[in-house]
């Protein structure tokens, strides 16, 4: 049922400059819904005006105020522990079946954290789309960030048709099935069988063909693979350092490397770069990670 209020008819031409000057007035009455009328528009106002009337007005649904989070397919990723505020995301996001807090940093070898439930199922496992792609994640399992998903479309749009890429550090294969788009063939690794598995799962999902799954040490790679690459994804901030002249020798001249890293935001340059072949290097923010500290990306072309 609507909600009888004092409103101001004008006519739709030049209707957008009387919003306004109603909004900068304070008058107009931002809970409810403008309404059409004929050739002209009703705009609800807070208080009788010279010329007003009175209609029905639709009720606006105002949203509650959501605690900071990230989602990831079905799963809010909390900031804070705050199970009311996971209750409100659940109740204003009918798309969300799980609300999580982490309970750990990034550890192992394997790059897991572990987490809590706040509100709602009792999982960390969901579907995940990014640009038209479907993933399947367990959080618990392997590790998998949604905020660089406009950083795997920047590298593909770098791309040239029918490149060769390695990814180091695949995980769940965001990047591998990404990039298969545009590549001739995505070699895939990771250490975390759980990860490799739901990559496995991930490429058939996607009916993706040229990309070829590697569980193995990444260190472990220049002799497994007996080639080199035009392009390598070094997705592995707190620890890609010790890979770097591994990857050196897997790319060819001319080729890329992005090398992901948390930095310190006054930080010099990184000094194993001068101690690779290195033709022109280009760093880059991604997003904040922490007061005074960045996530970034060098742009790294071999010689």
């Amino acid at each position: 049922m609507g909600k009888q209020q004092w409103c101001l008819r004008v006519n739709r031409q030049g209707a957008e400059d009387i919003r306004r000057q109603l909004l900068e007035e304070g008058i107009l009455d931002r809970t409810l819904k403008i309404r059409p009328e004929g050739e002209g528009l009703l705009f609800p106002i807070t208080s009788r005006q010279e010329g007003a009337i009175q209609a029905e007005f639709e009720e606006l649904h105002q949203r509650a105020e959501l605690p900071r989070h990230e989602l990831i397919g079905g799963i809010a990723v909390l900031a804070e522990n705050d199970p009311a505020g996971a209750a409100i995301i659940l109740a204003d996001r009918p798309s969300v079946h799980t609300a999580l807090i982490a309970e750990s940093a990034v550890e192992g070898e394997f790059r897991t954290k572990r987490f809590r439930v706040l509100a709602g199922k009792e999982t960390t496992a969901t579907t995940h789309t990014e640009y038209g792609r479907t993933f399947r994640i367990d959080l618990e399992k392997a590790y998998f960030s949604a905020r660089l998903a406009s950083e795997r479309q920047r590298i593909l749009c770098m791309m040239n048709e029918g490149e060769t890429v390695l990814d180091m550090f695949t995980g769940v294969g965001p990047f591998a099935i990404i990039l298969s788009v545009k590549a001739e063939a995505v070699w895939a690794c990771d250490l975390n069988p759980d990860a490799v598995s739901l990559l496995i799962e991930n490429i058939t999902m996607n009916r993706v063909s040229n990309v070829i799954p590697i569980l193995a040490d990444a260190g472990n790679l220049p002799a497994l693979c007996g080639r080199r690459f035009d392009r390598v994804i070094m997705n592995l901030p707190l620890m890609a350092d010790r890979f770097l002249p591994a990857a050196c020798s897997l790319c060819v001249p001319g080729g890329t490397i992005h090398f992901y890293a948390l930095i310190e935001d006054d930080a010099e340059e990184n000094p194993l770069f001068n101690q690779i072949p290195v033709r022109s290097i280009e760093r880059r923010f991604v997003r904040s990670y922490a007061p005074g500290r960045s996530h970034v990306v060098y742009d790294i072309n071999i010689r």
